[in-house]
């Protein structure tokens, strides 16, 4: 199974930028790649994934166009690139894994980071 620590989180200011990273350690290969956020009193939600192969993404529709996610197989890394931010994008971001298909579902992936706090101020 594959260990996923995030790191990369912080305070800033509306459209600013910042860039998650998500450290896999353990077996990567095959691994699809998603981020969830969570923000307060509110369920976890899809953000952005990527395959494994072939690098097809999906984005959710609030974020599509502001975030982009990337990953770098030699290095067992996983980005999300996060331009435009809005205070409504203040939430914990979480790095998620699984084996079988690029999923924009929670409940799809099985291993799961300890999350990384952005706060975004208006």
């Amino acid at each position: 199974q594959v260990q996923l620590v995030e790191s990369g989180g912080g305070l800033v200011q509306t459209g600013a930028s910042l860039r998650l990273s998500c450290a896999a350690s353990g077996i990567f290969d095959g691994y699809n790649m998603g981020w969830f956020r969570q923000a307060p009193g509110k369920e976890r939600e899809f953000v952005a994934a990527i395959s494994w192969a072939v690098g097809v993404t999906a984005y959710s529709d609030v974020v599509k166009g502001r975030f982009s996610i990337s990953r770098d197989n030699a290095k067992n890394m996983v980005y999300l690139q996060m331009n435009s931010l809005k205070p409504e994008d203040t939430a914990f971001y979480y790095c998620a894994a699984q084996l079988y298909y690029c999923s924009t579902y929670v409940s799809d992936f099985d291993s799961w980071g300890q999350g990384t706090h952005v706060t975004v101020s208006s």
